[in-house]
């Protein structure tokens, strides 16, 4: 799979599975996304495709703030953990510091037996 927003930076040698991917975007900072953190932020471009960019720019920065980032569906039970040096975020952590706000719909089902 191409992953067209970081189709121009170096693959992240840290990544040893098919559950992720990583990119280096520069000599320090590098990230490691898990494709279910891919899948939502894809579905961001979907809802709100006039502040895409800006999300994208918001992960660079906070990668090359943060040095090693690690994108999760859910950062308690990442695919990975205990990777020396790396934080762990959500797509939440991203979105809402620049008020890109999408509602999570997801519930249970409202029909009883």
């Amino acid at each position: 799979m191409e992953y067209i927003e970081w189709k121009d930076y170096p693959i992240n040698p840290d990544v040893k599975s098919t559950a992720c991917f990583g990119v280096l975007l520069d000599q320090d900072s590098r990230f490691i996304m898990e494709l279910s953190f891919y899948t939502q932020l894809r579905n961001v471009q979907a809802l709100h495709p006039d502040r895409y960019e800006e999300v994208i720019n918001a992960i660079n920065n906070c990668v090359k703030k943060n040095k090693k980032v690690y994108f999760a569906l859910d950062f308690e039970h990442p695919f990975f953990d205990n990777l020396p040096g790396y934080i762990y975020l959500e797509i939440t952590d991203i979105l809402d510091p620049i008020k890109v706000f999408v509602e999570d719909k997801s519930r249970g089902s409202d029909y009883g037996d």
